[in-house]
């Protein structure tokens, strides 16, 4: 198979984890605030909230569980709290929540994951 149907395929399965992400959260009672959402410091796949918490929540289709959690780098976590971080400063309605980066993992034949604050914010000084 060639990287270009390599690709388009990544592309395809990565949208379905995605449209499964939202109706997951939706029926666990999360308000979808943004998808796909495109800010300075790059894209957010899921913004929502519920409660008090706003999540930043990052999508990762992978055979298995445990290889989509690793796939997300220390450099990308970062770029996630600084997008999450811009968003509450650009929004007011936002800035009195709580953030959250969470990551929500599909992997075929299982059910999906949703880890609420799988990264802990890395202080930098």
């Amino acid at each position: 198979m060639n990287r270009v149907v390599r690709g388009t395929r990544a592309r395809q399965t990565g949208r379905m984890a995605e449209y499964l992400a939202l109706i997951h959260l939706m029926l666990k009672g999360y308000r979808i605030l943004g998808f796909r959402l495109k800010t300075p410091q790059g894209e957010i796949d899921i913004l929502a909230r519920k409660g008090k918490r706003l999540a930043v929540i990052e999508v990762k289709q992978r055979q298995r569980h445990e290889d989509a959690a690793i796939a997300v780098t220390s450099m990308q976590q970062d770029r996630l709290w600084q997008a999450g971080l811009a968003l509450q400063e650009n929004r007011p309605s936002l800035r009195k929540l709580d953030l959250s980066i969470d990551l929500y993992t599909v992997a075929p034949g299982q059910w999906p994951v949703h880890i609420i604050s799988a990264f802990e914010k890395i202080e930098r000084f």
